[in-house]
């Protein structure tokens, strides 16, 4: 089984509304749609903004579920001029662009106590997401890299030079991370999927309602077609 998360409701709607035998269970708030979409089984979630949310609702998809792979979609800001509005990046790891303990010793977004600074997702996830991503959305550009995750919207350009220079990351947004540190301690695949919204800049706060929409169905063609191939 795999479980899908998005952090709105935008994000998994159109997901939901392919389910067939569906059953719905509410947990820590959350409403799990169980239920199969060409012929897989799926779990379907809204986790809510940020990285709390996040973490939890990956968590009850592991204990409750059992879940075989993660795949949490969305939008995010661009780190990268190459990487334009509408584009995806798909995630060669995440980490937190907040977390900060190097008073301890540590680098910079490495969380105390673990053992990586980064959390690798699964390259058999990050191929069949490149494949599908070109046979459904062949006019835009894929890109696999880091992604870089805090609890904050991103809308400045200092703010944006610091996390390209210090962590080198292709996107910025505020889950990822979150649900790749709960993959990683469960040994679950993973995958974080982001479609650019805007360009995480001074112009982020303009941008982000005029390109949502065609972001999110960028991300919703490439996750179903994923769902069908898993």
């Amino acid at each position: 089984m795999l479980g899908i998360i998005g952090a709105m409701d935008e994000e998994v709607a159109k997901i939901k509304e392919q389910l067939t035998d569906v059953e719905v269970e509410t947990r820590a708030a959350m409403d799990f749609y169980k239920g199969r979409l060409g012929g897989k089984d799926v779990v379907v979630v809204r986790s809510g903004i940020g990285k709390v949310n996040a973490a939890m609702c990956t968590q009850i998809l592991a204990d409750i579920y059992k879940v075989e792979g993660v795949v949490n979609t969305g939008i995010a800001g661009s780190l990268k001029a190459e990487i334009d509005i509408g584009d995806i990046v798909l995630s060669s790891d995440a980490l937190q662009h907040d977390m900060d303990a190097t008073g301890f010793g540590y680098a910079v977004g490495q969380i105390p106590r673990v053992d990586t600074l980064s959390f690798k997702a699964d390259e058999r996830l990050i191929q069949l997401a490149q494949e599908c991503c070109a046979k459904v959305n062949p006019d835009i550009h894929t890109f696999v890299g880091r992604i870089v995750t805090g609890d904050q919207f991103v809308s400045e350009k200092e703010k944006k030079q610091w996390l390209v220079d210090t962590f080198a990351g292709f996107c910025t947004e505020m889950e990822g991370a979150a649900i790749a540190q709960a993959c990683y301690l469960n040994s679950i695949p993973f995958l974080i999927v982001r479609a650019i919204s805007d360009k995480a800049d001074d112009s982020a706060t303009v941008d982000y309602p005029v390109f949502e929409a065609k972001a999110i169905t960028h991300s919703v063609n490439l996750l179903t077609e994923m769902i069908r191939s898993f």
